[in-house]
């Protein structure tokens, strides 16, 4: 049990340090460590707290394995996990019919073990936090479309949503992008049929024009698939290695969502993280609107010790 706990994908990151809401600069995420905290003063109004980040990929169901990766962690670092984010295909499945609307070959249902958390034979250790991806019970997440608690202690952001953890802003966008139903409104209804199920979880621009409604700064951005454009911030010959039938969709610019892309350049958060296409990428994109202000004004920026504008990503 314990191999198969350490082998859980699981990547720990922490905020910056305590520091003004409105400050734009942040520290590196190191991915697959837990950080150093250090001692701060409490957090006075305006303020954002130093707390540890947990990051978990597609969730599939795992809880189990996955509280029990997180409870090997905290000993083996010494220290505790104050939030989890999960990055869609969560499975929030509480029943068989719960099972019957999700999205995916039969031979693959399982019931795994949400129902345990949702029931309250279990309780989740640590406050979760997910969005939805390509493979849910689409019926449960229905009744949660703007966000709530799908069982206590685990938070649903809706299909598009934001809370604020710490004094940071947390935004998300549940589904995947599928080009011709963008533009329609949910026409989906009980009983679902085939088709319904997969259209339920598609992207429409209603959502994301509702993030784009966000003023205040964003410390993290969940997705489940990636910005269409990310490989070209990263390593992308590496992971071209990795995954040789995606190059051709990165240069076509189809490895991915434009709409997650939109919301990228206009929310410049902080940290995004990602799911979906199962492989670990890294990358920093920086934001040209900043980059701008940094050639026309850099004597002063030297000055002040300010930073040009960047967003750490994410894919697990």
């Amino acid at each position: 049990m314990l191999a198969a706990v350490r082998n859980r994908a699981v990547h720990l990151v922490v905020s910056a340090a305590t520091r003004p809401a409105s400050s734009a600069r942040t520290k590196q995420a190191r991915p697959s460590k837990l950080h150093k905290m250090q001692q701060q003063p409490p957090a006075g109004p305006g303020e954002r707290k130093t707390f540890t980040v947990a990051v978990e990929g597609c969730c599939h169901g795992e809880l189990d394995n996955i509280y029990a990766t997180l409870a090997h962690l905290e000993k083996a670092e010494g220290r505790k996990v104050d939030l989890l984010i999960c990055c869609g295909d969560f499975q929030a499945v509480r029943n068989l019919d719960d099972l019957e609307t999700m999205s995916c070959p039969v031979k693959y249902r399982d019931i795994m073990t949400f129902y345990k958390y949702y029931s309250g034979e279990k309780l989740a250790p640590v406050p979760t936090l997910f969005i939805g991806g390509n493979h849910e019970a689409t019926n449960y997440l229905w009744e949660l479309h703007y966000g709530g608690w799908a069982a206590p202690n685990i938070y649903f952001l809706g299909y598009a949503g934001a809370v604020r953890f710490g004094g940071h802003r947390i935004a998300g966008l549940s589904g995947t992008y599928v080009a011709q139903h963008y533009h329609m409104g949910h026409h989906e209804k009980l009983p679902y049929d085939d088709r319904a199920v997969k259209s339920a979880y598609h992207v429409r621009q209603l959502h994301v024009h509702r993030l784009m409604q966000l003023q205040q700064p964003t410390s993290i951005f969940l997705s489940h698939d990636w910005p269409n454009l990310i490989t070209r911030y990263g390593n992308s010959r590496w992971l071209f290695s990795k995954k040789p039938y995606f190059q051709k969709e990165a240069e076509r610019g189809d490895l991915g969502s434009p709409a997650n892309q939109q919301l990228l350049e206009a929310l410049q958060p902080d940290y995004w993280f990602s799911a979906h296409l199962h492989v670990k990428f890294p990358a920093v994109v920086p934001h040209q609107q900043q980059q701008q202000q940094h050639q026309q004004g850099q004597q002063q920026q030297q000055q002040a010790g300010d930073r040009p504008k960047v967003t750490r990503f994410l894919a697990l």
